[in-house]
């Protein structure tokens, strides 16, 4: 009995220090760029054609997420899958290898690009994860995309909206879904997966909104040869 109460005991002071909590989830939403069907200023054919996940720039490419998360030491590819679904073209499931977190990305059509958003919106409302991310052209500039308001009580949840001035057209979006924006933009930029890699280490660390920013604002400065000043005033400012 001593040791079935010592056993139990170990186990409930386990269960309180969190040793069974569910990992962190993030999910990421990628429009591919598309020169026939988005409002983009054209880009090489290679890289913008939204049907060709394998080269588009903002998955395939060199700076794309699929290739900037394949490089990287800090994410570890569990499982991959080719078309799940008619308007996804890859989904890719990742684990963190120091923090327990796993990330799901998709590579969504670029002429789906509304499809895209209204699936972020809806991950966003129903609480599928702890943080949502969007990388992309910014299709609230070409047409509206609705919204269900949510309800009060929902838990609280974050998002990543890398697109050209997110802070502004995605604003009432997500104060409808009562979601915490943690890093959006201001200016016309280039959503490179560097940004949410630099930006996700930070907030996997409970760093505060500004630090995302600025770790966001580096990453840019660096890959376009700028100042880190200069870089984050493409970011807006979550203080």
């Amino acid at each position: 009995m001593k040791l079935w109460s010592i056993s139990l005991g170990l186990l409930v002071i386990a269960c309180g220090d969190g040793a069974f909590a569910a990992p962190r989830r993030i999910h990421v939403f990628v429009a591919l760029a598309d020169n026939a069907s988005q409002g983009i200023a054209p880009v090489p054919a290679k890289i913008g054609n939204g049907d060709d996940a394998e080269e588009n720039l903002y998955w395939g490419n060199s700076e794309g997420f699929k290739a900037i998360f394949g490089r990287s030491k800090s994410w570890k590819l569990e499982k991959a899958e080719a078309n799940p679904t008619p308007e996804i073209l890859d989904r890719r499931s990742y684990r963190h290898a120091a923090q327990d977190c796993i990330l799901v990305a998709e590579a969504w059509r670029g002429k789906n690009i509304h499809q895209c958003l209204e699936a972020c919106f809806a991950n966003l409302r129903d609480r599928r994860s702890d943080l949502t991310a969007f990388i992309g052209h910014n299709g609230l500039m070409d047409s509206p995309v609705a919204v269900s308001v949510l309800g009060p009580g929902s838990r609280s949840t974050d998002a990543i909206i890398l697109c050209c001035v997110s802070g502004r057209f995605f604003k009432p979006h997500l104060e409808a879904l009562q979601a915490r924006p943690v890093l959006t933009t201001e200016q016309l930029m280039y959503p490179g997966a560097f940004l949410l890699r630099d930006a996700l280490e930070v907030w996997l660390h409970n760093g505060s909104r500004p630090d995302i920013r600025m770790a966001a604002a580096r990453a840019y400065a660096a890959n376009q040869k700028m100042s880190v000043k200069a870089a984050a005033g493409v970011f807006s400012k979550l203080e």
